[in-house]
């Protein structure tokens, strides 16, 4: 087999290139106010291998409260919400309970979108918290609200199947190997948090996000606990 010969597994190899990926699409993010997303410009390198680990270590933990931490420090200011099952006991509860945080909840994530984009015209940072079912039920909202027409709408999607040390291009349930690929065509700028030690980079892109006047999706690798 190609182990034998020192060549990587497929999944090995998938995972590599989903990280060089995520490292280009979070250096557009970051370029100066004036590059147009999915094109090069100036632009900071920001490695996420540690992010995409594929052993189950300690550092993999993914922390709720640490996530709440940094968007409060990257000046979020409300989350909009519909909730799921994956991102409920670990993220949302917590939200709900910090008096920081203004939870706005909506029956229909394409609502959250438009909450999200109408937001940034009052200079408030608000992020749009789901599963990949409720952003594929949204992409029609995203198209227009976010790529047409150039607001920052920033959406943390939670990874309902995902299996928690994999690449998500190498997961067994169809519902999230297309969501990269679905973004990649619409030219949205996403990333995949699995552990502590990428959340820093993801605030990093909310900032570009805003910065640029462009969407953004942080992809949720794992529950947060």
């Amino acid at each position: 087999g190609s182990a034998k010969h020192g060549r990587p597994e497929r999944g090995q190899s998938r995972a590599r290139q989903d990280i060089r990926i995520q490292e280009r699409n979070l250096s557009h993010l970051l370029g100066d106010a004036g590059a147009v997303p999915g094109r090069p410009g100036n632009t900071i390198s920001i490695d996420l291998t540690r992010t995409m680990t594929s052993t189950p270590t300690a550092a993999s933990t993914l922390s709720g409260l640490a996530i709440i931490d940094a968007l409060k420090r990257t000046g979020v200011e409300f989350v909009i919400s519909v909730p799921d099952i994956c991102t409920s006991a670990g993220l949302l509860k917590p939200i709900s309970e910090d008096p920081a945080l203004r939870l706005v909840r909506v029956c229909k994530e394409d609502e959250g979108v438009s909450i999200c984009a109408s937001l940034s015209f009052c200079d408030r940072r608000g992020v749009l918290l789901m599963q990949q079912t409720g952003l594929m039920d949204s992409l029609n909202a995203l198209r227009a609200i976010g790529v047409d027409y150039r607001n920052p709408v920033c959406m943390m999607v939670g990874l309902l199947g995902k299996e928690p040390d994999v690449a998500p291009a190498d997961s067994r349930s169809f519902g999230v190997r297309v969501i990269q690929p679905m973004l990649d065509v619409m030219g949205v700028q996403h990333c995949v948090i699995n552990s502590n030690a990428g959340i820093d980079a993801a605030m990093q892109a909310i900032d570009g996000a805003y910065r640029n006047s462009a969407p953004l999706v942080i992809l949720l690798g794992r529950n947060p606990i």
